[in-house]
């Protein structure tokens, strides 16, 4: 029985080489080159997580790019870089940079209630501020909402006055900060950034990520100007 079973196997084995003898040269050609492409396309998408998302964009115009930027901010809820918004899309990032300027000058007209804003280096699309306004009641930022006066204007502070220390944010509110630092921590809205050189080192704080994101900015330098009585008092403790 076993003699049998042994035949047979090797019946197949000599089958399948024989098959593999017997194919011409254009067919061993497909298969050698069929295998290198599954190959090189399952490398790719190892290096790229992008790749496959969305076919090559060969047959859209620059109106149905925008469309497709457009779909992405409005999908996305984090800012998201140039770079990123082209591999998702499968567009160049000339292109991408191209429908962001249509898309601004799209929501620049007074019927629109949101914008493409640059927000730490990424794009994302948001309420325009002065329509924002009218529904903030009901569609406000609900963190914001429950910040504290005391919390706010300790935030203002390390905003306009960074890098600084606890002690110096005291000598402006002449209160105890150790409460609204730990807010403001937990919040993320703050970090510490360093070591003043002086004796003691204290911590000196600064405004973070999430702080810049949450209020829609793209750096510190963003910030509302002070006028010259608050700046005169934000630099009584430096």
């Amino acid at each position: 029985m076993q003699e049998e079973t042994g035949s047979v196997e090797n019946s197949a084995e000599e089958t399948v080489v024989q098959d593999e003898i017997n194919l011409s040269e254009e067919e061993v050609k497909h298969r050698v080159e069929s295998k290198e492409q599954l190959t090189f396309q399952q490398e790719e998408e190892t290096e790229n997580p992008y790749a496959g998302m969305i076919p090559r964009r060969t047959d859209l115009n620059l109106d149905s790019e925008t469309a497709l930027l457009e779909t992405v901010l409005f999908l996305e809820s984090e800012p998201q870089s140039v770079e990123v918004l082209a591999k998702i899309t499968q567009l160049s990032e000339d292109v991408v940079n191209e429908c962001i300027e249509r898309l601004k000058e799209k929501y620049s007209c007074a019927d629109s209630g949101i914008e493409v804003s640059q927000i730490i280096g990424g794009w994302i699309l948001t309420p325009k501020k002065e329509s924002f306004d009218l529904v903030k009641e009901r569609y406000g930022r609900k963190n914001e909402g429950r910040l504290s006066k005391a919390a706010i204007e300790t935030l203002s502070i390390i905003a306009y006055s960074q890098p600084i220390t606890r002690a110096e944010i005291e000598s402006i509110r002449h209160v105890n900060a150790d409460n609204m630092m730990r807010i403001l921590l937990d919040r993320k809205f703050i970090k510490e950034v360093g070591k003043k050189d002086i004796p003691g080192k204290p911590i000196l704080y600064g405004t973070t990520k999430e702080f810049l994101e949450f209020f829609h900015l793209q750096s510190i330098a963003d910030l509302p100007k002070l006028d010259e009585a608050e700046s005169e008092r934000f630099e009584l403790a430096r």
